[in-house]
């Protein structure tokens, strides 16, 4: 009786690929991250334990930093506003928002934490047509966002990066708790 080779499943084929990407893409942004050799971290930081003071007018943050920390301020406080918006006109969508809505609060906090960091002013939040297009359009800005943040973790390195693919990551199971599971399975 001849041997069967093994069949894979759709479904085992497409998250075994959306693993190996998440690894690579993850692998990738971890890779500037060398804060244990000597003399690494953020450029422009000073360390406090070194005894070395800074001149005034020397930025204790890398300006790069500052500037990709505000951006991702900005873009989360624009996320924080849009399920205010959804869950004050859609008031049974609230429990379902209320996670996400304290997990977006807490990165604006942390990312508020670096000196330097400005929340730029949100732009005005879009009006939403029915619950399902406001939980798409939700699920939509949250893929987005997690890109942006992926994408600027990758461009910094130490706290600054790790911090910005965190908030990505959680970009991603915000957005996928967002879509219905019919639709998650299927895509």
């Amino acid at each position: 009786m001849p041997n069967e080779p093994l069949r894979l499943s759709r479904r085992v084929a497409l998250q075994s690929t959306a693993i190996a990407t998440g690894a690579v893409l993850m692998s990738g942004v971890l890779a500037g991250c060398k804060d244990d050799q000597a003399g690494s971290g953020t450029p422009g930081a000073v360390d406090p334990g070194s005894g070395k003071t800074v001149p005034e007018n020397t930025p204790t943050v890398d300006p790069a930093v500052v500037a990709a920390l505000s951006s991702a301020a900005g873009v989360v406080s624009s996320l924080a506003a849009q399920y205010t918006l959804v869950g004050t006109k859609y008031p049974a969508l609230k429990p379902k928002l209320a996670a996400a809505a304290k997990f977006h609060a807490g990165h604006l906090a942390k990312l508020q934490e670096t000196a330097g960091v400005t929340v730029p002013k949100a732009p005005p939040v879009p009006g939403t047509g029915s619950a399902s297009g406001a939980l798409a359009s939700l699920a939509q800005q949250e893929k987005a966002a997690s890109i942006a943040h992926a994408a600027a973790a990758a461009k910094v390195s130490g706290p600054a990066a790790r911090l910005l693919a965190m908030i990505a990551a959680s970009e991603v199971q915000l957005g996928s708790t967002l879509v219905p599971t019919k639709k998650a399975a299927s895509s």
